[in-house]
């Protein structure tokens, strides 16, 4: 496998979102084969859904409590949404949301069965299982456009 230097290439060959900070493409070099395909697959996931929201706009990439970490630096439209796997839980990758806010509560109601919470604050995913994209991919929005929709909740009439 090739590290991630600041360009990366996956298992699958398919060049991914460039990295732009070499502390958090060596980050991702630590982690297991396995654990690292699937990191990279959630974090393609991420830039892809910004790619389509011209509200979410551009994503600041960065390590945030040590874990990999995207910010809404440029529209402060959301909140931000990290990710790790730790070795104490090796079965799991988290994805990791602002516990201050309702986001999971509300991933919680809409996927009560497709997946596994952790309090508050994180949505926790198999490792060997694939990544349920569609859902991800709408609970990742809802994060990234948080502080959109809850300025438009407080405006509407």
């Amino acid at each position: 496998m090739i590290k991630c230097s600041l360009a990366c290439t996956c298992d699958t060959g398919k060049i991914v979102s460039p990295f732009t900070q070499p502390q958090v493409a060596a980050h991702f070099d630590r982690y297991p084969a396995v654990v690292k395909k699937k990191m990279l697959a959630l974090r393609e996931l991420i830039f892809d859904v910004a790619a389509h929201s011209l509200e979410i706009g551009e994503l600041q990439e960065t390590l945030k409590w040590g874990e990999p970490a995207y910010l809404t630096a440029l529209t402060k439209s959301g909140s931000t949404v990290r990710m790790d796997w730790k070795a104490k839980s090796p079965e799991h990758i988290g994805i990791y949301f602002n516990c201050n806010t309702m986001l999971v509560d509300s991933f919680r109601s809409m996927f009560p069965r497709e997946f596994e919470f952790e309090g508050h604050r994180a949505i926790l995913l198999n490792v060997k299982a694939p990544l349920p994209k569609k859902e991800l991919s709408m609970c990742i929005q809802a994060a990234l456009t948080y502080k959109l929709m809850k300025l438009t909740k407080h405006h509407s009439p």
